[in-house]
């Protein structure tokens, strides 16, 4: 059996600075992910006045109940889509003028629900170029509150950054969401806000295709926290388990009281023939010798996604995937990716709006995996080349967005496979 250490998650350390700069008091973050998204996340709050103190193994915030330090702030967001939305909602709390950027592939995704909520409340803010995306300028005056309406349909993170928001406002603030993806990331925050010691209330409208969040006008009190290890992250090295025959891994730390929803991925891996054990803490995979081939939803889990899609062609049998049309609009169009990919393996694939099904076959090399600078379509098919010789990557290091260290810790483990 071989036990990894796996980095922090990047989603709790991009809502934990969050939380930590808008605090009362000075917050201690305890093994956050270091790596250029959590890393451009804390220059992002140092750029609008927060002090931030970073050191191995510990981040130390001070907040700033009253919004950022500064007047005037020039904030580039590198390609962290939790920087990008979550930090002009931030910003917006404060006095002064604000002034975002982003990188060409941050810069292609969708900004314009947010945007349109936080207008909606009294938000005054523009978009430099194209409407809906960045760059944005946000002229921070304070947020009243009040009741808003949201399409959370691209992107649970718009829900969050206005969630995260709440407790910043003078009178609270009652989110309607009209359409929600990946809802676990949004019991992600809720659970996170509450032991900043926000209060939220949730009601599902009569017509079952609604619900509105509640939050009141607490504000958040800083803490010591400490960041679980990355799910998305581990669903690499439990995938690897169960495809190498003999195979067992165990991550540390991820555990049946995990926040993160993509631990489900386990359940996944169960379901084509793994033997997956969850504990209070730690989870383990092993292989069985034997994948199957199956139909899943992975709307909850759709970061998963090009992780399964890189496994599938060793199934017994079709592994389709519905219902993630919103994996279009991450760093790529991750499922034209995945099937762009898999096709240069000789993978039979078809494809539609939010679903993709991949048929049994052997991947052959020599190819060149064509990243489309996602460090998601890098790690899953390093998965693939477990069994393909020759599998290379037009760009392996855009892994540092979330895992800077990835080809050395995914290479060592699997050298003992």
């Amino acid at each position: 059996m071989t036990v990894i250490d796996i980095p922090g998650s990047k989603s709790v350390t991009a809502r934990a600075l969050f939380l930590a700069a808008a605090a009362e008091g000075t917050t201690t973050l305890l093994r956050p992910l270091r790596s250029d998204d959590s890393e451009g996340f804390a220059e992002g709050l140092k750029a609008l006045g927060y002090a931030v103190r970073q050191e191995p193994g510990a981040w130390h915030i001070e907040g700033r109940p009253a919004g950022p330090g500064t007047a005037e702030a020039d904030v580039h967001c590198r390609d962290g889509a939790t920087t990008a939305r979550f930090l002009p909602a931030l910003a917006a709390t404060g006095h002064g003028t604000f002034r975002f950027d982003a990188s060409a592939q941050m810069r292609r995704r969708p900004l314009g629900p947010l945007t349109t909520a936080l207008r909606e409340l009294g938000v005054e803010l523009t978009h430099g170029e194209r409407e809906g995306h960045h760059p944005l300028t946000v002229t921070g005056r304070g947020i009243k509150g009040g009741a808003v309406r949201l399409d959370a349909g691209q992107s649970s993170q718009y829900l969050t950054a206005l969630l995260m928001l709440g407790p910043l406002t003078a009178e609270g603030l009652a989110i309607t969401v009209t359409d929600l993806v990946s809802e676990p990331y949004v019991e992600i925050t809720l659970a996170m806000m509450r032991a900043f010691g926000a209060e939220v209330a949730r009601e599902d409208g009569a017509d079952g295709r609604t619900r509105t969040y509640s939050v009141a006008p607490t504000g958040y009190r800083a803490t010591t926290y400490a960041i679980e290890p990355d799910a998305s992250t581990s669903s690499y090295f439990f995938a690897a388990a169960a495809l190498v025959p003999g195979a067992e891994v165990t991550v540390p730390g991820l555990g049946t009281g995990a926040l993160q929803g993509d631990l489900a991925f386990v359940d996944v891996l169960r379901r084509m023939g793994a033997e997956a054990q969850v504990t209070d803490a730690a989870t383990t995979v092993r292989s069985t010798g034997r994948l199957r081939g199956l139909t899943v939803n992975m709307r909850d889990i759709s970061d998963t996604m090009p992780t399964l899609a890189a496994l599938a062609p060793f199934a017994d049998g079709p592994v389709r995937i519905e219902d993630v049309a919103n994996t279009r609009v991450k760093e790529c169009d991750r499922l034209d990716a995945c099937a762009e990919n898999l096709r240069r393996l000789g993978i039979d694939v078809a494809t539609g709006p939010d679903w993709i099904e991949i048929r049994p076959g052997t991947p052959a090399g020599p190819v060149e995996i064509a990243t489309h600078g996602d460090h998601r379509i890098v790690m899953s098919f390093a998965v693939t080349a477990l069994r393909t010789p020759g599998i290379t990557f037009d760009d392996p290091g855009c892994v540092r967005k979330t895992f800077p260290d990835f080809h050395r810790v995914f290479g060592a483990f699997t050298q003992g496979l």
